[in-house]
Formats: structure tokens, sequence, C-alpha cells
């Protein structure tokens, strides 16, 4: 009984041990969009069995994306990327974004038929 129990702890180490490796990975990558937009600030999105989108939008107005394979990975990446995270994607930090033709080319592509991604 004792050594399932030392299994169990080992597992949970190394679980622990990457989870948090790719924490440290993930806030690496939002701290060199942050560099390279002038800031940033972010909102998560649990995007159901595939993780949580942490969604990214620069001081510039250019945004991107992320996934963490969970919510807990993704919390602590955007703490220890030290950005602004919105509970919401809506008002004042929605309006931050910009788009420009290919976002709307690729929405109206969508919608109407337009050019495909390929």
């Amino acid at each position: 009984m004792a050594d399932t129990a030392d299994t169990q702890q080992v597992d949970d180490s190394k679980q622990a041990a990457k989870a948090e490796r790719r924490a440290v990975k993930l806030a690496k990558e939002i701290g060199t969009f942050a560099r390279a937009h002038g800031g940033a600030e972010g909102q998560l999105a649990y995007i159901g069995h595939e993780g949580t989108r942490i969604v990214l939008v620069g001081e510039d107005g250019a945004w991107g994306d992320l996934v963490a394979p969970t919510h807990a990975i993704a919390q602590s990446a955007v703490e220890k990327a030290g950005i602004t995270v919105h509970e919401e994607f809506d008002g004042e930090f929605a309006a931050k974004v910009k788009t420009g033709p290919y976002e709307w080319s690729r929405m109206a592509g969508i919608q109407l038929g337009g050019p495909s991604n390929g």
C-alpha cells in the first residue's frame, strides 16, 4: 500500500513539474508578444476538452492567442507574464483590437463563400 502511495506522489510531482514548465513557456511567449506590441492585455476563454485559450491584445491593436492544456496553467502563465487579464472580451478591451483587410476578407469569406484559408 505504501508503494502505491509513493508511486502516486511521484506521478503527481511529475505532473506538477510538467504543468509548471508549460506555464513558464507560455509566459515567455506572452512576454515576447507584449514586447513586440508595446505591452499586452489578455482574456482567458475555456474551450472545453482542448483547454483554455489565452487571447492577447497588444497596445498597438495587434492580437493573437495561445492555448493552454488547462485553465490552471493558463492562469499561471498570465500571472507569470504580469499582464492585465479581463473577465470578458468586450467593451474597451475588444475595441483595442485593430483589424485589417486580411481579417475582414476572412470574416466575409467564412460568411459569404469568399476566399478560403488555403
